[in-house]
């Protein structure tokens, strides 16, 4: 049970229902996190502005989910696991390379790249080595896809700090975290 209010369409004020028709438009659904932010309207509003402007860089949607299958598993954040991996499916990712992403790899050697600078950052609050900026600029990204998944890093941390404070109810297929090894 969520440990912070989930706002529905029963409780939405006309701001909050206006933005889950959005939502509902564009994914089919309100994902229960999103019902969370919505207790903040101007908290909702940031972080779909921020996700929208994400969408429109250069790096391909299956990076994104890459990354954010990193994360997720790393920050414990079983809620992003569970959505992640239905979204990941949806973006083209199969079993086993969801399950290589969540352990900070990939079967591709430039996602890879990403996945792992993606972690580091996250491990070390965007400390990096210059050597971390050369691997991930010899695996063939650009500056602005190098500053797309820094900014992808934060988003997802964002969504798993929100996911674990408020153990908000998983309402995709629910995927365990990994033992740690």
């Amino acid at each position: 049970m969520s440990r912070l209010n989930i706002v529905t369409s029963d409780t939405a004020t006309e701001e909050q229902q206006a933005l889950f028709d959005a939502i509902q438009s564009q994914l089919g659904m309100v994902p229960n996190f999103l019902k969370v932010f919505a207790n903040s309207p101007a908290a909702l509003r940031a972080f779909l502005g921020l996700h929208s402007i994400a969408g429109e860089g250069e790096l391909d949607d299956q990076t994104k989910e890459r990354i954010a299958l990193g994360l997720a598993e790393q920050n414990e954040c079983a809620y992003c696991v569970s959505a992640h991996t239905a979204i990941g499916r949806k973006a083209g990712l199969n079993s086993a390379e969801m399950e290589l992403n969540r352990a900070g790899t990939s079967q591709d050697a430039k996602a890879a790249a990403a996945v792992k600078f993606a972690r580091s950052l996250a491990d070390n609050l965007g400390e990096v080595t210059t050597a971390e900026l050369l691997e991930i600029r010899d695996a063939g990204y650009s500056e602005a896809e190098i500053v797309e998944i820094i900014t992808h890093t934060g988003l997802n941390i964002l969504t798993n700090i929100l996911g674990k404070a408020s153990r908000v109810d998983i309402d995709f297929p629910k995927v365990e975290l990994q033992k740690a090894s």
